[in-house]
């Protein structure tokens, strides 16, 4: 689970009156994966990177297959996550994701074979399988790939 905070880190550098972080829940089936107050976010919309920031206008969006990542006192860290929904609202934004995935808590062997297996399902033509499922399934093992191995 990702660390969980809720104390105030202060305002140094921000003007008065406005916060200089934001609270971020992310929330899967599993459970919420993350409540914690960040500095900003980067969210895979569905047609396009996202970025929020404190202060951002209210806001509903779809999310996508993709790296997520949100900065924390100048330290990022990084989740593959596969579809959502996120709200802004003041300063608070909640995700609800079908998969979140820590980066660090990746198994690369687990998501290098179901690359392998997808590849293999998409490279016979003939058989029968789902191609919508499969391709899905391809894009989940690519980004929980990069997740692992990104370095901010």
């Amino acid at each position: 689970m990702v660390e969980q905070s809720t104390e105030d880190k202060g305002t140094a550098g921000a003007s008065p009156g406005l916060a200089a972080k934001f609270q971020l829940e992310i929330v899967t089936p599993e459970g919420q994966l993350a409540a914690i107050e960040v500095d900003e976010l980067l969210a895979p919309g569905h047609d396009g990177q996202l970025g929020i920031l404190p202060q951002h206008t209210r806001y509903m969006a779809v999310l996508g297959v993709g790296e997520m990542a949100y900065r924390v006192d100048g330290e990022w860290h990084v989740l593959a996550m596969a579809q959502g929904l996120m709200e802004v609202e003041g300063n608070r934004v909640i995700i609800l994701a079908q998969t979140a995935e820590v980066a660090e808590e990746i198994d690369l062997a687990r998501a290098k074979q179901a690359k392998r297996r997808a590849e293999k399902r998409l490279a016979d033509p003939d058989s029968d399988i789902d191609l919508e499922r499969a391709q899905a399934s391809l894009e989940r093992a690519i980004v929980r790939l990069q997740a692992a191995s990104r370095n901010f």
